[in-house]
C-alpha cells in the first residue's frame, strides 16, 4: 500500500477528511518550498499537491499560472522540483507528496535522463503521486505502467462534463485518490455548487474505487466543510497561492499555516 493509501485509508477509519493544500514550487521565493510543505503538515495537512512550473499551464487560472510564471523566472524545473521533495524528506518520511503539472515537463525530463527516468527519479525523491493534467487514461497507459513499476500513484481528474465511460476508464488506471474538478473552467474560477459536488460524489463512486478528492473553488473554511461532507477530501490551491503572494519571505509559512489550521478544524467539526 503506497503512503498515500495508507494515509486515506487510516483517515478514513478515523472518520475524518484528508486536507490537500496545493502550492507551485518555487514559489513565492525560489528556496521557500521545503519550509512551506513542512508548515502544511504541522497545520494539520494530510497530503501535499506541489505544483511543477510549466509554460503553458491550460487547466490553471491566472492566480495559478502565475505563480508558475515567477517560479520559472527562478530556474525551477523538474530536477528543482525533486530537490526540494528530497530536502523535505530529509524530516518527514511518512507525508504523501504528489506532483501535479503537465506532460512536457514529463516528457522532457525523460529526453535528457532517459525513457522512465522521471518514474524512476521522482519515487527515488520521495513523490507518492503524480498527477499530469493532459494525459487522459487512453493515452497514457506506458507511463501508468512505469509508475505501478516504481511505486507510484497515478491521479486523474474527473470533471462535471465525465461520462460514466471516462469515470470507468479513469477508475480502471488510477491509484491513490481522484481528484473531482467541481467547476467547469479553470483553478479558482467561479462559485461552487456544494450541492451539485454533493450530487456528482456517488456517480463517480460507482466506478472509481480509491477515495475522491475534490478542489477548485474551495476558499474558505465553510465551504471546505460544506464539500468535506461528502467528499473524502478537500484540495485547496489559488486561496493559497494569493494569500502567500504578497508577504516577507518571513511571513509565508506563518500565514499558509495560519490559513490551513482553520481549515483542518472545520473538517474535523464535521459529525462532531
Amino acid at each position: 500500500m503506497s503512503r498515500t493509501a495508507a494515509t486515506l485509508s487510516k483517515l478514513h477509519a478515523q472518520g475524518r477528511k484528508a486536507l490537500i493544500p496545493y502550492v507551485t514550487a518555487g514559489f513565492p521565493y525560489a528556496d521557500i518550498t521545503p519550509e512551506l510543505m513542512h508548515a502544511f503538515v504541522q497545520a494539520g495537512s494530510d497530503i501535499i499537491e506541489l505544483g511543477v512550473p510549466f509554460s503553458d499551464p491550460m487547466a490553471d487560472g491566472p492566480v495559478i499560472q502565475k505563480a508558475g510564471e515567477k517560479a520559472l523566472a527562478f530556474g525551477i524545473g523538474m530536477s528543482e522540483v525533486l530537490a526540494m521533495v528530497r530536502s523535505f524528506r530529509v524530516t518527514d518520511a511518512t507525508t504523501p507528496v504528489v506532483l501535479m503539472g503537465y506532460a512536457n515537463p514529463v516528457e522532457r525530463y525523460d529526453l535528457k535522463h532517459g525513457p522512465n527516468a522521471f518514474a524512476r527519479d521522482a519515487a527515488a525523491a520521495g513523490v507518492d503521486g503524480v498527477l499530469i493534467v493532459d494525459y487522459p487514461p487512453e493515452e497514457c497507459e506506458d507511463f501508468a505502467a512505469a509508475l505501478k513499476a516504481n511505486g507510484l500513484d497515478l491521479i486523474f481528474l474527473l470533471a462535471p462534463t465525465s461520462t460514466p465511460e471516462r469515470m470507468a476508464q479513469v477508475g480502471r488506471l488510477a491509484s491513490g485518490y481522484v481528484y473531482y474538478v467541481s467547476l467547469k473552467g479553470v483553478t479558482g474560477a467561479g462559485h461552487l455548487d456544494t450541492a451539485a459536488v454533493e450530487a456528482m460524489l456517488p456517480r463517480i463512486r460507482a466506478h472509481v474505487s480509491v477515495p475522491v478528492g475534490v478542489g477548485f473553488g474551495i476558499r474558505d473554511a465553510a465551504t471546505a466543510q460544506a464539500v468535506g461532507k461528502s467528499a473524502d477530501a478537500v484540495v485547496i490551491g489559488t486561496k493559497i497561492i494569493q494569500l502567500i503572494e504578497p508577504q516577507a519571505r518571513e511571513h509565508v509559512a506563518p500565514v499558509a499555516a495560519e490559513f490551513l489550521s482553520g481549515i483542518r478544524q472545520a473538517l474535523d467539526a464535521i459529525g462532531a
